[in-house]
């Protein structure tokens, strides 16, 4: 893969789109993970203005510090990047203590988990319309399109998607020929919303790596392994159940004969 072109052609294309949308620039959460550390290092690139913000809600430290260093890096790099701290944590408490008292159940969990994501995409496009600005999303190919790994109208909440034509392991690739930390090259994928340290391989029970297997497989299962059957059974599952997140809106049309 040549790296440095695809960096290349994605700043590019990230810097004409927002010119000619007529926008100053870049709206982008940082979390300390790969996708948003490669996307907001393109969007720097561009020349034009970048706003990461770091939101933590109850976040694991090592994950905030990785995020802030990787700001810290940006701006040392390139001086038309800046930063915004909103701890959201008082907010997400605030909220959760507005909700009816129930039982706590694993649905109400989940529900949490992506209202924090939901948050997030509140605070970007704030600033995004305050300043004139785009918000740039983080999802990779695998999350976008194969499994739907994301939160609807939380971080599937964006203007433009700069690496969703790239495979994890592809990201991972242009964040080390970008100078993106060891750190967080090292570390491992994780969406941050939860109160462990809990993966996004423990979640989802596969590796972005055999996921990526998955998507390319075009097969009848005849000559796969027993792990590789498992995991086919996992990316098709997902894909079916996340369909909503990856497909336009349904929308009702009227028949002629009703109007």
């Amino acid at each position: 893969m040549q790296t440095i072109k695809i960096a290349d052609h994605i700043s590019s294309w990230l810097k004409d789109y927002c010119e000619k949308s007529g926008m100053k620039g870049f709206v982008i959460g940082i979390s300390g993970g790969i996708d948003s550390a490669v996307t907001s290092t393109l969007c720097a690139r561009t020349g034009l203005d970048v706003i990461c913000l770091n939101m933590p809600i109850h976040q694991n430290e090592n994950q905030e510090n990785r995020g802030v260093q990787h700001i810290n890096w940006l701006k040392s790099q390139f001086p038309n990047v800046s930063q915004i701290d909103m701890e959201l944590t008082p907010v997400f408490d605030g909220f959760i203590q507005e909700l009816p008292k129930h039982e706590s159940t694993e649905s109400q969990e989940m529900a949490l988990v992506n209202t924090r994501a939901r948050m997030r995409m509140t605070a970007l496009y704030y600033f995004a319309q305050l300043k004139g600005m785009l918000v740039a999303g983080t999802g990779n190919k695998v999350e976008d399109f194969g499994i739907g790994f994301f939160t609807k109208y939380g971080d599937g909440g964006v203007d433009l998607s700069p690496i969703a034509d790239l495979y994890k392991t592809e990201v991972f690739e242009i964040g080390k020929a970008l100078g993106v930390s060891k750190e967080i090259l090292d570390a491992p994928p994780t969406d941050g919303l939860w109160n462990d340290d809990r993966t996004d391989e423990d979640q989802i029970g596969a590796t972005y790596a055999e996921l990526e297997w998955a998507m390319e497989y075009k097969g009848d299962g005849s000559d796969i392994s027993d792990r590789q059957k498992e995991v086919l059974d996992i990316y098709s599952r997902l894909n079916r159940i996340n369909q909503h997140k990856m497909q336009p809106i349904p929308v009702c049309m009227i028949p002629e004969e009703l109007k």
